[in-house]
């Protein structure tokens, strides 16, 4: 085996095995692997906590979201936000770049077995440790109670950005 193949099998391990080293949230949801290398459905800013978000997708979502699908996300979706404090851009401080991480939600459709919170369950990870995030499965009323307001958007804030 060449060394590039040899490096590269290596890697591929490794970030398995870091993902598996992650505990599931309390609900049993268990982080998705490889979640970082999905694609970019929309960002956010929220200037009442100071945070930039990104909102990554799995296949399905991805899918959804290009064709336009997204009332109701079809069950099978992922959807991944990933969360930064702001900061300012070292050469362009008006500029408005990730500071900190903060923590990854993430929101699993799944209409049958998530019934009782609009067909989604949610999971969060908290830094870059990847700390389950609650005390107890109950956590996720809390993460539902957010979402409700959005009811006739499938429960998610997220609308896909416009691609050209």
């Amino acid at each position: 085996m060449n060394r590039l193949l040899l490096s590269m099998v290596i890697i591929v391990i490794a970030v398995a095995a870091r993902a598996a080293d992650v505990a599931p949230a309390p609900n049993g949801i268990e982080l998705p692997q490889y979640y970082q290398d999905w694609r970019m459905i929309g960002s956010s800013h929220r200037g009442d906590n100071n945070t930039l978000r990104v909102i990554l997708g799995n296949e399905a979502a991805v899918a959804a979201a290009r064709a336009g699908h997204t009332r109701p996300w079809p069950d099978g979706t992922i959807l991944a936000k990933l969360v930064w404090k702001d900061a300012a851009h070292a050469a362009w401080p008006t500029a408005t770049v990730p500071g900190e991480f903060v923590h990854a939600e993430f929101m699993v459709k799944d209409a049958a077995k998530y019934r009782d919170t609009g067909g989604w369950g949610f999971a969060r990870w908290k830094g870059l440790e990847q700390k389950p995030y609650g005390d107890n499965a109950g956590f996720v009323q809390e993460c539902f109670a957010c979402h409700t307001p959005v009811k006739d958007n499938d429960y998610v804030f997220t609308h896909p950005a416009a691609l050209p």
